[in-house]
């Protein structure tokens, strides 16, 4: 692949946010374009990377919680998510 592709894909990644999509897919669109960059980071980095790319009242109920493993923050988020819906407040 053409370097400016790598570089397009790596920019893509940096400016991802979760927006209107939902955690899941957030979260699954961030591991789309990591995998397609080959982008190989450390999971604390990675953790950062989408902590920061999500909605603000999630990130920062997140704040309040802990985690291990990039999947059980992943779940911790839809968790707060679907909460925070019903709550009407998301």
């Amino acid at each position: 692949m053409p370097s400016h592709f790598y570089r397009e894909l790596y920019q893509r990644l940096q400016n991802l946010s979760q927006g209107t999509k939902s955690v899941d897919d957030y979260f699954k669109k961030m591991k789309l374009v990591m995998i397609q960059s080959n982008i190989k980071e450390d999971m604390e980095a990675t953790m950062a990377r989408f902590i920061n790319g999500l909605n603000h009242v999630i990130s920062h109920i997140m704040e309040l919680h802990h985690y291990v493993e990039l999947e059980e923050m992943v779940h911790i988020d839809v968790k707060v998510e679907n909460h925070l819906k019903k709550k009407g407040t998301i």
